[in-house]
């Protein structure tokens, strides 16, 4: 009997695709031969294939009509035993429904943000977990795995780590914090001036220097987290993918909010320090590991996405955070 051909729809963004990757894992640990394909947006392409889980990585940017237009033709063009959609969103969906697959495994409605998209399923999963990459591994072990989740390992190449090397050997970094003090939205974001803070406690008290890590449109927060280090001298660094994989892995402890480069530095084994607030670190936190986790009690779950600071962020204190890192890092103030 042939091994069954899946098509994975995971799009973005980083801290999904981490949150995806035990599901993924656990479908490939059940169906060892099979084929899985996984579509997703070509900047995070190099991600999927640094899993190793997928067979092929089909890159589709689903803002550009002819990337859109040639992948329903390439799904069509192959015969499949199941789309799973772990995205769950109209763009997502869309695609095994317009490529003509028989079998579309996706969120029911409770689960899913965008309102009707379960009606382009035709097996809808009702999640009884909390966590997302548990529930994504619900959809998994719908599609027939053993396991709905398994462990991965996520691999930098060779060339990315040794340029990191380098890059930290002229700047002398041999130990250092990375701090992340951006976000996709700011209200979940800690202020960068509390970061400025535990950047100067932590070079003066343990003689750590942080590196402070930003992303496109956030270099007011990298100056900001500098401008308030009192000397401290952060370095503030914005770099592809495959860098910013290997400048994680050789830190000796993340600091950020539920962001990518949080639950990308946990997928690669390195301790962390999660700053929670109006996002539940139940669904969204650190997966399986002893990483510590700060959220103000009292705290609730919204996804409104504004400009201004969340006040239970503003509940999170500096001693609070150094405390924590410390804790992590096995280190005596």
């Amino acid at each position: 009997m042939a091994e069954p051909r899946f098509l994975v729809l995971r799009l973005g963004s980083l801290g999904d695709i981490v949150h995806t990757f035990p599901a993924v894992a656990g479908l490939r640990q059940s169906f060892a031969s099979s084929e899985i394909v996984w579509v997703t947006h070509p900047r995070w392409a190099p991600l999927v294939k640094s899993s190793g889980l997928a067979s092929r990585v089909w890159p589709m940017d689903p803002r550009s009509m002819p990337s859109l237009r040639q992948a329903i033709s390439e799904i069509r063009a192959t015969c499949w035993d199941a789309a799973i959609d772990y995205q769950g969103l109209w763009k997502s969906a869309g695609l095994a429904f317009l490529g003509g697959i028989q079998r579309r495994i996706g969120f029911s409605s409770e689960t899913i943000r965008e309102f009707g998209v379960p009606i382009l399923y035709t097996e809808r999963v009702h999640c009884v977990t909390t966590h997302i990459a548990d529930q994504n591994g619900e959809l998994s072990a719908r599609a027939g795995a053993a396991s709905g989740v398994a462990s991965f390992t996520l691999w930098v190449p060779n060339e990315e780590d040794a340029a990191m090397r380098e890059f930290l050997q002229t700047l002398k970094l041999e130990r250092y914090v990375v701090l992340s003090p951006g976000g996709g939205w700011r209200s979940k974001c800690w202020p960068a001036e509390r970061f400025g803070e535990l950047c100067g406690r932590l070079r003066q008290s343990l003689g750590l220097r942080c590196v402070v890590n930003y992303g496109p449109g956030e270099d007011d927060l990298a100056a900001a987290v500098r401008d308030a280090s009192r000397g401290a001298e952060p370095v503030l660094y914005s770099g592809g993918l495959g860098p910013l994989m290997a400048l994680l892995r050789h830190a000796a402890c993340i600091v950020g909010g539920d962001t990518g480069p949080l639950h990308l530095a946990i997928a690669l084994g390195m301790p962390a320090v999660g700053l929670f607030g109006p996002t539940d670190p139940a669904r969204n936190g650190p997966y399986r590991t002893k990483d510590i986790v700060l959220r103000a009690p009292g705290a609730v779950r919204t996804h409104n996405r504004v400009d201004e600071t969340h006040p239970s962020m503003l509940q999170l204190e500096v001693a609070d955070v150094f405390e924590a890192v410390c804790r992590r890092l096995g280190m005596t103030q």
